[in-house]
């Protein structure tokens, strides 16, 4: 199925010719369950692989006092479904039991596992061709794999390492690979979804605006040709719709502007050249949220099936980072190949 984001409220441009040319295209990814193969371009699916080329693991020590309670890949997959019968029971039934004998049975069986101090095999989450979707790659490589340990390290979040490949050079594809023995947090464990790729523009974020620009956007004066009625259905003033609705979509994408707000703008240096980096791809904790309703696909509300899972926000892919906010890997536009950069907003 392909997804359509709706028009924006107005051409933000025609008010501010200044932004033009600082338009950029990102492509939204709308990730949605699905079941993904190895020739996909999915989160959380199957990774071309070579048979012959050794799994990553992360061999770094984990808190044991930041994970007091640790379950498997399985205990996780096996505690979504039995949520998620569950609040199709009660959908159906209002007077139906909140949960069943067997479904407590399981919960407290699966109340945690043993710690495990060894090395952990990375999770796959997300693979990207570039036949699906456009994003900076190195000149011999047409296929980028993102994993990451499902345990946080310096900062609240999993470290995701990248794979760059020729997806025509494997030819044996690896057919089980290793998973973690368990994970710190269940919302580390990314539901398979497909991609439905769109392009959609987007303008840099009020803080990376120049001065005179960030005045301008300020000034009510220079709205007075849109009427009240049409930015008042979306924000309480200009600056938040230009923020919420005209500047940057939400949810998981490639490419366009960087989404900050929980710091302001700060400098992305490749840490291998010093040549500023860019978006690469943004993991998110959902696909909109009570400020950014306007992006949400035309297909979307009229679904009439429940959400998966119990999928909140159009979070299908069920990943959590930090609360609700995104993470975001940055490359170099010089050499993709060289060390990226994560940063949580």
């Amino acid at each position: 199925m392909s997804f359509t984001t709706p028009p924006r409220p107005f051409d933000i441009t025609a008010l501010f010719p200044q932004l033009a040319p600082l338009a950029r295209t990102a492509t939204r990814l709308h990730p949605r369950p699905g079941a993904p193969t190895v020739h996909d371009s999915s989160v959380g699916g199957p990774l071309l692989w070579p048979a012959d080329e050794p799994w990553p693991y992360c061999a770094e020590p984990h808190d044991r006092q930041a994970a007091p309670v640790v379950h498997t890949p399985d205990d996780v997959r096996l505690l979504r479904r039995d949520r998620a019968a569950a609040a199709e029971r009660r959908r159906l039934d209002p007077e139906a039991p909140q949960w069943t004998p067997e479904e407590r049975a399981t919960w407290e069986r699966l109340a945690g596992r043993p710690w495990f101090d060894g090395p952990i095999p990375l999770l796959p989450v997300a693979q990207l061709y570039a036949r699906d979707v456009p994003f900076p790659c190195p000149p011999d490589a047409d296929l980028l794999q993102v994993l990451w340990c499902p345990f946080d390290h310096e900062m609240a979040h999993p470290r995701t390492a990248l794979f760059w490949r020729s997806s025509a050079t494997v030819t044996d594809v690896l057919d089980a690979p290793p998973e973690p023995p368990i994970v710190q947090r269940d919302c580390y464990l990314p539901e398979p979804c497909l991609f439905s790729p769109e392009q959609v523009t987007e303008y840099p974020n009020p803080a990376e605006l120049d001065k005179e620009l960030q005045d301008q956007l300020d000034d009510m004066s220079r709205w007075e040709t849109i009427d009240p009625a049409r930015y008042n259905t979306y924000a309480d003033d200009p600056g938040e719709l230009y923020l919420n609705n005209l500047c940057h979509a939400p949810g998981w994408k490639t490419g366009g502007w960087t989404r900050w707000g929980l710091t302001d703008p700060k400098p992305r240096p490749c840490p291998a050249c010093g040549t500023e980096q860019v978006p690469l791809l943004t993991i998110a904790s959902s696909e909109w949220d009570g400020g950014s309703g306007t992006w949400i696909a035309e297909e979307d509300p009229t679904d009439p099936s429940p959400p998966p899972l119990g999928a909140q926000d159009g979070n299908f892919t069920l990943i959590d980072i930090v609360g609700g906010y995104n993470l975001q890997l940055h490359a170099c536009p010089a050499d993709p190949s060289h060390p990226h950069i994560e940063l949580v907003q």
